[in-house]
């Protein structure tokens, strides 16, 4: 199969970066490489629709200067990209989050193997960072945990890592789905159940803890449902907004009797941290 690249110079390129790579995903774009002077982006070739671009809020906002080249690239040619460009993720110096390809650093507790290959996932975004710091904070141990968006099961991995006796990961992308499993099976971590869909596959099992890394606009449909499957006085961590959508994110939650607890935000990405009353 073969990919679409779009390599994007971006300015200013903390908040231009993260809000492109926001709006690429929302249309199809799979995997991104960060560097210094903007993103490349990655996209199936029958999935890209090259019309859906001028439809992007940040290509046509005056506050960010942003140009972009697109080229075919082979599928044989990406593996070789990422060990180029993906560098291991240090979460608070207690958390590595490395490649299969990376050595193993014997100074953190928790020891993350991801194979990047065509996921979103890793730590280099910010929200899966914070969710990733957040968790280190969390008492696990003992607990029943559910990752809805799972991508590269990065979370539910350092969540069973941390002493979980139950994890499941549910992703409705086929390519999460595929490379969560390969991922828990890096990281010997083959008891977590990795599940292909979304949120129709949740009943009335109860979780101590859910995590939800999705964008506003899924988390605002869905948080009904994530409520419904928390104990009481269960956690909910949720990030893949912005700072400006945390309000209605947290009526929201009030609506289903969720108390908002914490919230932290890195380039104006933000998570939000709720307990179930």
């Amino acid at each position: 199969m073969d990919y679409i690249e779009l390599d994007a110079v971006v300015k200013p390129i903390e908040i231009g970066r993260e809000v492109l790579v926001a709006q690429l995903s929302e249309i199809g774009f799979e995997s991104f490489v960060d560097k210094d002077n903007g993103v490349k982006a990655y996209i199936q070739s029958d999935d890209f629709n090259e019309n859906l671009l001028q439809d992007l809020w940040i290509l046509k906002n005056d506050e960010f200067e942003i140009s972009y080249l697109i080229k075919n690239i082979e599928d044989q040619n990406w593996n070789k990209a990422w060990e180029e460009n993906f560098e291991p993720i240090d979460v608070e110096g207690a958390c590595h989050i490395r490649a299969p390809f990376h050595n193993k650093n014997e100074s953190f507790k928790y020891d993350i193997i991801i194979d990047p290959k065509m996921s979103f996932g890793t730590g280099h975004h910010a929200t899966t960072y914070l969710m990733a710091k957040q968790i280190l904070l969390l008492d696990i141990k003992g607990k029943k945990v559910l990752d809805m968006g799972c991508g590269t099961a990065v979370l539910a991995i350092l969540a069973k890592q941390k002493g979980a006796t139950y994890v499941e990961a549910i992703d409705i992308e086929e390519w999460a789905y595929n490379n969560s499993l390969e991922n828990i099976r890096n990281n010997n971590c083959d008891d977590i159940i990795v599940r292909f869909g979304g949120a129709e596959l949740l009943g009335n099992e109860k979780f101590d803890i859910v995590f939800a890394n999705i964008n506003r606009n899924i988390l605002l449909t869905d948080m009904h449902l994530y409520a419904n499957n928390l104990i009481d006085k269960g956690v909910l961590l949720l990030s893949g907004f912005f700072r400006s959508d945390v309000d209605i994110l947290v009526d929201e939650a009030a609506k289903n009797s969720l108390s908002l607890t914490f919230s932290e935000s890195k380039n104006d990405w933000t998570i939000l941290q709720f307990i179930k009353e």
